[in-house]
């Protein structure tokens, strides 16, 4: 597909600085642009790549002021890095919106499908399901029965939504995702086997919920697991049964969430965190990487470590840490010489 500028700028709301009839056909990082590509600038660590790109067209933001020559065409925008998403969601539109039910698919007659929807090849859908309107569901997925997906869900290849779930509309569920199998409950008998306990919940997920590739999202034993409007879960993520998760919240990737526990809404949760079963954290929680969250946390707070304490405190603590040998030696020749004196 071919674009000028003044299309590109007129679709996002910016304004053209440079050629407004100059043409692209393709997307670059902008240290590898070259002729008829369109790029973009918000990261001001490669502010010095605008100078020597080639790349035709590059995006910006509307504070950006040059400091040397340059000969790519700008179009000014109020955030350069949102816009060239927006740019990209409409490129992938463009070229992966397919529609139509493939005869290698399998769909339950009691099932309702809505208009403009795609069933990819050798792709399952159960009994008593509802699929929403221009919803795509790619090859090799399994949909079990009494399924409801929103409209305009994706569903990539190879997805497993299990019996009794519920999708909402908008979402994007990646490759390898596994919704609703059984959450991990067990009762220890007297003779230290263990027993399993049915899980007999669902999973309700909201709407514009994205959930990266190969993570997991369990039922619930009773009642449902629910992950709300708006939140992100970055790929080999494990969501436990009965777990909830607030509006908008974000969890990165190789992070365990265990049974029960309530997270609130706005929370930014890193890499490989792991958190504690039955217990609560609040709204607006900034979780770094590899913490280990054992307690109730309060809104608000930034908290780091295992156990996890709040982010201020770890960095006070990690100084005194790293000072710990030197401080060892000096407390043992403290006590020689004390002995000395003896």
């Amino acid at each position: 597909m071919i674009f000028t500028a003044l299309q590109i700028a007129d679709l996002l709301g910016g304004t053209v600085e440079g050629d407004p009839s100059i043409k692209i056909n393709k997307l670059s990082k902008i240290e590898e642009g070259s002729k008829g590509a369109l790029t973009f600038l918000s990261n001001p660590k490669y502010i010095p790549y605008i100078y020597t790109t080639n790349a035709s067209i590059t995006i910006v933001n509307e504070s950006f002021i040059a400091n040397h020559n340059f000969s790519t065409t700008l179009i000014r925008v109020e955030n350069a890095y949102d816009s060239f998403s927006r740019l990209l969601d409409y490129y992938e539109e463009s070229v992966d919106h397919l529609i139509g039910i493939e005869k290698m698919s399998q769909i339950d007659p009691s099932s309702i499908i809505g208009e403009s929807c795609y069933i990819g090849f050798f792709s399952i859908i159960g009994k008593n399901c509802t699929i929403g309107e221009s919803v795509q569901i790619h090859s090799q997925t399994y949909i079990g029965d009494n399924v409801t997906i929103g409209s305009n869900t994706i569903i990539k290849q190879g997805v497993k939504i299990l019996n009794n779930s519920m999708i909402g509309n908008f979402c994007i569920i990646h490759s390898g995702v596994v919704i609703g199998s059984d959450g991990f409950g067990f009762s220890q008998q007297s003779n230290n086997t263990f027993r399993k306990i049915p899980q007999t919940g669902d999973v309700l997920i909201g709407n514009s919920v994205e959930i990266g590739a190969n993570s997991t999202i369990d039922k619930a034993t009773l009642g449902s697991t629910v992950i709300k409007n708006g939140v992100k879960i970055d790929n080999l993520v494990q969501i436990a049964h009965n777990v909830v998760i607030g509006e908008n919240t974000v969890i990165a990737a190789q992070t365990g969430i265990a049974g029960s526990t309530k997270v609130g809404s706005n929370c930014m949760i890193g890499g490989q965190v792991g958190v504690a079963g039955h217990i609560k954290i609040g709204d607006n929680v900034k979780i770094q990487g590899q913490a280990g969250v054992t307690s109730n946390i309060v809104s608000d707070i930034s908290i780091q470590g295992t156990p996890a304490m709040k982010l201020k405190d770890y960095s006070k603590a990690y100084v005194y840490f790293r000072k710990f040998p030197s401080i060892v030696k000096r407390l043992e020749k403290l006590e020689s010489k004390i002995d000395e004196k003896k």
